[in-house]
């Protein structure tokens, strides 16, 4: 599929976002839809769309998945997922965009693929953690299941609906933006 520039940036966008709930997830299904032939990567990106690539990255996302339901090791794991987010989903970002300038593609990666990977991974850590205190840990796996759901959501989303999964992205930062001024502490003067 020939891609134009506001899909492909809204798929990026779309991915980004998934990659802030899982990262390997989104890179797989991005994989698989260059596999496929359904997405045309950037040329530099060509060879996410190669055998090796969606099998490597298809083990990396079972691992993954798998990885998130065993007590401490989820919390483990999202102490070092945040700056992965953020290059996950600068990288997606980057295969998605085609017939750009790099200074653009490079700039808009960064700037809407990994702040919206790193806003939502923040946020989803912080939720396992509020969790992880408030249930001993026990609350986690359903934690882990909305995290993969919303993922696999997104991810799906992103190809069937490039635009409406940029819109939900949006509305997802927007949502934890106003959920964090809600829940932070009022400085009171004195």
């Amino acid at each position: 599929m020939e891609s134009p520039l506001i899909i492909s940036l809204f798929l990026g966008i779309g991915l980004a976002a998934a990659t802030g709930f899982r990262i390997f997830l989104p890179l797989f299904a991005l994989s698989l839809a260059a596999y496929f032939d359904v997405w045309t990567l950037d040329e530099s990106w060509q060879w996410l769309g190669s055998t090796a690539a969606l099998i490597s990255l298809g083990v990396a996302m079972v691992a993954e998945l798998l990885a998130y339901y065993i007590p401490w090791v989820d919390n483990l794991l999202d102490s070092i997922a945040l700056p992965l987010a953020g290059i996950a989903g600068t990288a997606v970002m980057v295969a998605t965009m085609t017939d750009m300038s790099p200074l653009i593609t490079w700039a808009l990666a960064i700037i809407a693929g990994g702040g919206t990977a790193t806003a939502v991974k923040g946020a989803t850590a912080s939720t396992r953690l509020g969790s992880s205190v408030s249930t001993a840990g026990l609350g986690n796996p359903v934690v882990s299941t909305v995290e993969t759901a919303s993922a696999v959501g997104m991810s799906i989303l992103s190809f069937v609906a490039p635009v409406v999964a940029g819109v939900v992205a949006l509305l997802i930062l927007v949502s934890m933006y106003w959920l964090y001024r809600k829940l932070r502490p009022r400085r009171h003067k004195l």
